[in-house]
């Protein structure tokens, strides 16, 4: 009976994503590329965090990827969207000084990651050459109103990214999961 009720606890854990993100940061702090503002993610406890992992800000998907998203954040305050870089300490600020001479500075906000250490306690694959670099792939991940991760979208190039559009159904999708589960 004990181990019935056991197999039916993990297979619960399971089912909500919980066992598989024990390796997940709880909490981590990151301060702005470009300012003296920070992100805490418990400071976020309530709300659904997207984490976008991005491979150079100033390459143009990145670019076009990060405002598309910003626009969609813009809409709904329950859901945080975080725009990671995760180039070195130099490299970011070289790059955040030279964003008003690029004509860049109407950015959303886009956090530090440094050698995308972040990236890697989430797991992201390594690997990807981008720029002579090895890079973690591009990839999006979605944290619940407890930290815990709920859904994952990796790409294999760097224009392979989830859609707004296929984002806010899976979204929609992942609300009404969650809804039953409660």
């Amino acid at each position: 009976m004990k181990i019935g009720i056991t197999i039916l606890f993990v297979m619960s854990l399971l089912v909500s994503g919980r066992a598989l993100n024990a390796e997940n940061p709880s909490n981590f702090k990151v301060r702005s590329a470009t300012d003296d503002s920070a992100f805490e993610l418990s400071k976020h406890r309530g709300k659904t965090v997207v984490l976008h992992f991005l491979l150079k800000t100033e390459c143009p998907y990145c670019l076009r990827y990060t405002h598309d998203y910003a626009a969609l954040a813009e809409k709904n305050s329950e859901v945080v969207h975080v725009f990671l870089k995760p180039d070195s300490e130099g490299d970011i600020q070289k790059w955040a000084e030279s964003l008003d001479r690029q004509g860049l500075m109407d950015l959303p906000k886009i956090y530090r990651d440094p050698g995308a250490k972040i990236a890697g306690q989430f797991k992201i694959p390594n690997g990807y050459k981008f720029h002579g670099q090895s890079v973690h792939y591009p990839a999006l991940i979605v944290l619940d109103e407890e930290g815990m991760e709920r859904f994952r979208y990796v790409g294999k190039s760097n224009a392979d990214r989830m859609s707004v559009k296929d984002f806010e159904a899976k979204l929609v999708e992942l609300n009404k999961e969650r809804a039953k589960q409660r």
